[in-house]
């Protein structure tokens, strides 16, 4: 069961001020939509799992791995009979690590891993989160630092995996591939900070050493999406923090998201998260409308 949910929020509630939270979860019940500051990632031991990110409805087989990054509106539903890995933690214990920010936000709205269709990945990854259930439940000493570092691994395995899909960087040599990782890795930081800054893209373009154009058609190549759009989506999600609290209009949260305008933050939210920012703020609790 969700233990506090408040409209479609629900905030995790961590014991013995151990940032993971797992559960075996062999419940009957249905998952209504919500969000939640926090990852997740949910693995079926048995029967299937169902879940709805994005509108998007996802059929999940014993062994398949969702990984869930934070903020996602998404709803759960579960068979008569069955088991599942739930692994909830608190962001922020990987954020502070250079570069985890801009590998969450190339998982979104969100990623399976299979075995069927990454044997490779899914392999190196499913042993890991077994072994952090293992130590989650286990009295050892120091079972803490052992899950966090596996967690860590996780996300590393993962993240070197995206980054170095041949699909994200047309190069043929591996040494020059890595130096543009690290070249766009360098502006993607630097846009997660500054988001609710007037950045231009001549700034960019300096930044990772490139002309205006080819910055532009090299960022698309490696991220999968225009300099604009990761900017945008970065502004969203800074903008969804502000929503959640009633003390703030939705003008004076587009001012502070780095939007211009109010018509423009409304245009723009809606196209990433399917509603208002007045409705968003109505689903999430803290708005009267």
């Amino acid at each position: 069961m969700i233990e506090i949910l408040n409209g479609a929020k629900e905030t995790v509630s961590y014991r013995e001020n151990f940032g993971i939270r797992i559960y075996l979860n062999q419940e009957v019940e249905d998952y209504p939509i919500h969000w939640h500051t926090d990852a997740e990632i949910i693995m079926p031991l048995e029967n299937i799992y169902t879940a709805i990110v994005d509108d998007t409805q996802h059929v999940l087989n014993p062994g398949d791995i969702l990984v869930l990054p934070s903020g996602e509106l998404h709803e759960l539903f579960a068979p008569e009979t069955g088991k599942r890995i739930i692994l909830q933690f608190d962001c922020s214990l990987l954020y502070n690590l250079t570069g985890f920010d801009s590998t969450f936000h190339l998982l979104r709205p969100c990623l399976i891993i299979n075995a069927e269709q990454n044997e490779e990945l899914h392999s190196a990854l499913q042993p890991l989160l077994n072994n952090m259930v293992n130590e989650y439940f286990s009295k050892a000493v120091l079972k803490e630092a052992s899950a966090y570092s596996m967690l860590i691994q996780f996300f590393v395995i993962l993240g070197r995996h995206f980054m170095n899909e041949e699909r994200r960087s047309p190069l043929t040599k591996s040494q020059k591939q890595h130096k543009y990782i690290d070249k766009f890795l360098q502006v993607c930081n630097y846009m997660n900070e500054h988001c609710t800054e007037d950045i231009k893209v001549e700034d960019l373009a300096a930044l990772a050493g490139f002309s205006k154009f080819h910055f532009a058609r090299m960022f698309k190549q490696f991220m999968g999406r225009s300099y604009y759009s990761y900017l945008n989506e970065h502004r969203i999600m800074h903008a969804e923090k502000l929503l959640i609290d009633p003390n703030l209009s939705v003008m004076e949260v587009a001012m502070r998201s780095g939007f211009g305008s109010l018509p423009t933050f409304n245009r723009v939210f809606k196209t990433y998260k399917k509603c208002t920012p007045s409705q968003y703020k109505y689903l999430h609790g803290n708005h009267k409308i």
